[in-house]
């Protein structure tokens, strides 16, 4: 116990450092040591060096904190759903998106672009907001359905469902992409998922979700860990299994839809970070949620990073960079299991 505090402890140091390169790195590169002085200054009034240049601080502070902060606020959420997710379904292999939150997203955030709307006094956060409330609404649906196909809610009902409703919704995204062809790359381009020109006012949007999420997973730390034991035996400790679950998929798709709709579609992240945290910490889920969210902000940083560095000035999406990484970890961990 007092290893996994220790270690758990070590991760503030870490997640800092992290923050701090992912802001110094760029296109004007700038010294990590005046960035961690910025940070400390806007944050705790320590006072500046003297040879601070005002041009960086507006940098760091108005470009480039807003973007990795919502970089590691929704690698955070990701990986908890992941965490989640994975739990209930008894499936290392299992993702958030299983639910249909991203193929829900992703037709709202179409719909908005190949129909231009814009709420008024939202502007340009119509998109995120319609892309989060069509994610809610398929896992919502995914989940009254589920249950009224199976009253216990089998993890195999629930598997079956989202996969249905995820290839009716993105049947019906690809269909208005077909019909309005000159807004694919649009479309396209956000689902590849991206960090670039988003501020304050996408972290702030953020934070709301992020701690309802947080609080009311965390809440149910000790269920999922009886959940681990099977159903059955959790039923005969008292724990209402389906009211449970239910409650947790709906957090879960609070954090995924939340996350998906400011930033895009990013796979892979829900299922390294998680998997890592495993690994080191156990599988008590005390732990594992709260160092999910701490892990998965950390890659989601880091990979953002390799996204706007690789070709500067241009930028790749990240949803290609964390691809191109979690892929080969997914093949890894199936063909581990396969094996055992």
């Amino acid at each position: 116990m007092n290893k996994k505090r220790n270690l758990s402890m070590l991760c503030i140091p870490m997640v800092f450092f992290i923050i701090c390169m992912g802001i110094s790195i760029g296109s004007s590169n700038i010294n990590i040591l005046d960035t961690a002085n910025i940070l400390l200054n806007k944050m705790l009034h320590i006072p500046l060096r003297e040879n601070i240049n005002p041009k960086d601080i507006s940098i760091i502070w108005t470009i480039r904190f807003p973007r990795v902060l919502l970089a590691f606020m929704v690698g955070g959420c990701l990986s908890v759903s992941g965490a989640v997710v994975q739990s209930i379904l008894k499936n290392e292999l299992a993702s958030p998106y299983t639910l249909g939150v991203s193929s829900g997203a992703s037709l709202g955030a179409g719909l908005v672009i190949v129909l231009g709307i814009s709420i008024p006094i939202l502007g340009v956060l119509t998109l995120p907001l319609v892309g989060f409330l069509c994610g809610l609404a398929t896992v919502y649906l995914v989940i009254v359905f589920s249950q009224k196909v199976d009253k216990t809610m089998s993890n195999n009902t629930i598997i079956l469902a989202g996969m249905v409703f995820s290839l009716f919704v993105n049947a019906l995204l690809t269909t208005i992409t077909a019909v309005f062809s000159e807004d694919i790359k649009s479309i396209t381009m956000w689902q590849m998922g991206s960090f670039s020109m988003k501020g304050w006012s996408y972290v702030k949007v953020l934070l709301p979700f992020l701690i309802i999420g947080m609080i009311g997973v965390l809440k149910y730390t000790k269920e999922m860990d009886i959940l681990t034991f099977g159903e059955e035996q959790a039923k005969a400790v008292g724990v209402d299994t389906p009211k449970v679950k239910k409650n947790l998929f709906i957090f879960s798709a609070t954090l995924t839809g939340s996350a998906v709709a400011l930033s895009g579609t990013i796979g892979f992240v829900d299922l390294i970070a998680p998997h890592i945290v495993r690994r080191i910490f156990g599988s008590k889920h005390s732990y594992v949620i709260p160092m999910s969210f701490v892990f998965g902000g950390c890659l989601m940083v880091i990979t953002d990073l390799i996204s706007r560095t690789i070709i500067s000035p241009a930028e790749l999406p990240v949803g290609a960079i964390t691809a191109l990484i979690g892929a080969p970890f997914f093949g890894y961990v199936y063909f581990k299991s396969k094996k055992g």
